[in-house]
């Protein structure tokens, strides 16, 4: 029944719309400089039109979705904060006052707080309440949660991005809070990759040689014990994965399901990504990777999903804070494709496609 139903999303995404790219490349070179020359700005403003079908898109309301859920590895001490932070930067989310929430005030979008399994009962105005389980059981001790569950949370995610949709907004970004989430995507990494263990695991939160080690080991036994089978995404989800990690493959295949950009965070955000690139491959097509941050293991996570970061900030926060960064390239892109001049229109002689000199 969960495989008929993720195969029915699977088959809803379409490609993307190539005679549009091919519409806003040639309207590109018809612009007042040389072709290319905008460089990354000009793919960015194809793979839009892509994305949209539409030549020269406009962007409407943006949001960062950030799912917040609790893992019960953190019984294992493999974080450098204790578990009840989770609940906590929740609140703080609603309230407006972390890094997150500046950076959406900056690029002009709302932050989406979404509990899909935090540990706790949580009420608050702002928050959208949407709780699967209170945590994931401990990995290190048997499966995260059960496929069904896994998939609930996909199907979440999946449905807020509707209800989005139909209040007008079109750009999303993906964030998250849970404390313990590393270790999660750490081992969806290595599952999925087949990397080693040492070549996934980073030091998260900040956390010692000591305890760096010992997350390591707690991820090699996790695998161990639950032998997630790597060719079924669901089950590597639902065996070492986590709940935010599960809502946020559902919003970035729904951002696909309905021709939306989805802007793709830090570590956490693309090992979502990875999992909703294993499940459905065209969505990578509607993904934009923000940045490429300072957690080990990303790198190779964005060579497996196949994405370009923009930016290299040394972050590592989360939250979505890399993927609001990328907002105003995003918008940058469509001004130039909205605004710019063409030759004709400016009156200025092309030869040879270059602008005279």
């Amino acid at each position: 029944m969960v495989q008929a139903s993720l195969n029915t999303i699977i088959e809803a995404i379409q490609p993307v719309d190539v005679e549009a790219v091919q519409a806003a490349a040639d309207h590109l070179d018809q612009l007042t400089k040389p072709p290319g020359s905008l460089g990354k700005l000009e793919e960015l403003a194809k793979q839009l039109a892509g994305i949209t079908g539409i030549t020269v898109p406009k962007i409407g309301k943006k949001a960062v979705i950030v799912m917040a859920a609790d893992h019960g590895v953190c019984e294992e001490g493999i974080s450098a904060f204790p578990s009840e932070v989770t609940q906590q930067m929740v609140m703080n989310f609603c309230s407006g006052g972390a890094a997150v929430n500046v950076l959406a005030r900056q690029a002009g979008a709302d932050v989406i707080c979404v509990d899909i399994g935090v540990n706790a009962q949580l009420e608050h105005p702002l928050l959208y309440s949407r709780k699967v389980r209170f945590g994931t059981a401990n990995m290190a001790k048997g499966p995260a949660m059960s496929e069904q569950e896994a998939f609930q949370a996909i199907h979440t995610g999946i449905k807020l991005v509707e209800e989005l949709v139909a209040q007008g907004y079109t750009l999303f970004a993906t964030g998250e809070m849970g404390i313990g989430n590393t270790t999660a995507s750490s081992a969806l990494l290595a599952v999925l990759t087949e990397e080693a263990v040492e070549h996934t695991v980073g030091r998260g939160t900040g956390i010692d040689d000591e305890r760096l080690r010992h997350k390591q080991a707690v991820i090699a036994r996790a695998i161990e014990l639950n032998q997630p089978n790597k060719d079924n995404p669901l089950d590597v989800l639902a065996k070492v994965g986590g709940l935010e990690i599960a809502g946020l493959t559902g919003v970035i295949l729904g951002a696909a399901l309905h021709r939306c950009p989805i802007v793709i965070d830090g570590f956490i955000s693309s090992a979502a990504a990875l999992v909703a690139s294993r499940i459905a491959p065209l969505s990578v097509y509607y993904m934009i990777a923000s940045h490429q941050s300072q957690e080990k293991g990303h790198e190779c996570l964005l060579k497996a999903i196949g994405l370009s970061p923009m930016l290299h900030m040394d972050m590592r926060l989360g939250e979505g804070t890399g993927a609001l960064l990328a907002f105003p390239i995003i918008e940058s892109a469509i001004k130039i494709m909205m605004e710019m001049a063409t030759f004709a229109s400016a009156g200025i002689s092309q030869t040879d496609n270059h602008t005279n000199s």
